[in-house]
């Protein structure tokens, strides 16, 4: 039934009122942008708009979730500083062309550099998972894990039961299973693993009526293990079957570390720990005497919605800039910022190399279309692009010339840049850069590689497509 003159009248009136206020409001403190897509969201479809807005539009947790993240942070700081003290550890020597990266990623995350690591690139899903719960089952003080996905599938359930027979030993095993990403864990395997002695908690659980509910968007998308203190995991495999989809196999590359920078790792598992429960752990078996058992220094950044700056972001485009003869990216998403683009263009223009490696087979096409997006603009700048084929490239990380590598669980995109709470290592050692570099080049063999000719014959259909998807990047 139409709606009488006046209320008709009334209705238009409201929406230009929605159009003209969030005007002058969705731009402050955004990226044109992320404005640009709000904006016309909003002056397409103003009470629709408003409305997502109100629910997704601002980047913010909740004070509550804020004020335990600064008590949890500054209070492990402190424990890590004195730990570091106690270990008469002297921070490496660094080569000056690499000083202001280590500085920035340590303003940033709080976290400095140390040495004496030891580094083992896993890119095979079966190896690292067989590999982990080789680790689980020889532990014998503590297991930590933390996941954006902990299936509930035949991996999951192998990991599951490696934690609980490590409980039935009296080891402390606790887990954490981002709340939207784990649901079906949370839900069916959960139950099991508590009963066999197991404490599993749910990050940023979503729901209406929960006290310390977060917006549903803003995920921990981080992957760490520590085990007894001195054995750590992280990069971009999820405790899941490597074909999650039928035909959709997912290749991940996870690095295993020994040595002092898993106390960093320890550290942001107990932060995101506390935030949820409240409460310190403070037995001393959390940070052993730290060992050197080997010479690699490093550096772990966490990222996410409740730092001041996009971390990960910020690193890896002054690592770009910093660039002098290669730079390497792989990662499944790509809906870069500006800032990231330019970076890549410059590098180009100063004459250094620069890759983009993706993934030809995709998860989510519409996403997909949208990265495509950016293709044209990095060809013609002289990038190369390898879209990689045999399976769905998942994994997350990037190259320096042959001087560090930066691996984790961060895509180029704005998601993980700004929503997702991510973490990265920062490794400065000519050894371990080769090793990755012999996986990249791995990657170009089994690649695609794009040229701006063949690109650019692409049907127009496509381009309007990917143009269209494009706009609505920053609510990828």
């Amino acid at each position: 039934m139409a709606l009488p003159f006046e209320w008709s009248w009334l209705f238009v009136l409201s929406e230009w009122a929605i159009r003209i206020a969030m005007l002058f409001y969705v731009p402050q403190r955004r990226n044109p942008a992320a404005a640009r897509t709000w904006l016309l969201l909003i002056f397409l479809e103003p009470w629709l708009g408003l409305a997502i807005y109100a629910a997704i539009g601002r980047i913010s947790l909740p004070r509550r979730r804020l004020a335990l993240q600064t008590r949890a942070s500054a209070r492990i700081r402190a424990v890590l500083d004195q730990w570091l003290v106690n270990a008469h550890f002297a921070e490496p020597d660094i080569a000056p062309e690499l000083s202001q990266a280590v500085t920035l990623a340590r303003n940033l995350g709080d976290l400095g550099i140390v040495d004496g690591n030891a580094f083992e690139l896993i890119d095979d899903s079966e190896a690292m998972i067989a590999r982990l719960i080789a680790d689980i089952d020889a532990a014998r003080i503590h297991v930590h894990l933390l996941f954006y996905i902990f299936e509930d599938d035949a991996t999951g359930r192998r990991v599951a039961d490696a934690a609980i027979r490590a409980a039935g030993r009296g080891v402390k095993c606790r887990v954490l299973m981002d709340g939207a990403g784990s649901a079906r864990a949370l839900k069916r395997l959960a139950p099991k693993m508590r009963a066999g002695g197991v404490s599993v908690l749910a990050m940023l659980p979503v729901g209406i009526f929960r006290q310390k509910a977060a917006r549903f968007d803003l995920r921990n998308h981080r992957k760490i293990v520590v085990i007894d203190g001195c054995i750590g995991y992280a990069g971009s495999q999820n405790i899941a079957d490597a074909e999650s989809e039928p035909g959709l196999v997912s290749e991940d590359l996870t690095v295993r570390v020994r040595g002092p920078v898993v106390s960093q790792l320890q550290v942001i598992f107990l932060a995101d720990r506390f935030i949820e429960v409240e409460q310190r752990i403070d037995t001393p078996d959390l940070f052993p005497a730290p060992t050197q058992p080997g010479t690699a220094a490093a550096q772990a950044l966490p990222s996410g919605p409740g730092y001041r700056y996009a971390n990960a972001q910020k690193t890896m485009v002054a690592l770009i800039h910093g660039a002098r003869e290669r730079v390497a990216i792989t990662t499944p998403y790509f809906i870069p910022d500006d800032a990231f683009l330019q970076a890549m263009q410059t590098a180009v223009l100063r004459g250094v190399e620069v890759h983009l490696v993706v993934s030809a087979r995709a998860d989510h096409r519409f996403v997909r279309h949208a990265q495509e997006s950016y293709y044209e603009a990095l060809l013609e700048a002289g990038v190369h692009i390898h879209r990689y084929r045999p399976r769905f490239l998942h994994a997350k990380h990037m190259s320096i010339d042959d001087s560090v590598a930066f691996i984790g669980s961060s895509n180029v995109d704005l998601r993980s840049f700004t929503l997702n709470n991510e973490i990265s290592l920062l490794i400065y050692a000519a050894e371990v850069v080769e090793k990755l570099r012999a996986i990249e080049e791995r990657y170009f063999a089994s690649s695609e590689l794009l040229t701006a000719k063949k690109w650019a014959r692409r049907p127009l259909w496509l381009k309007v497509l990917q143009n269209t998807a494009r706009l609505a990047d920053s609510l990828l």
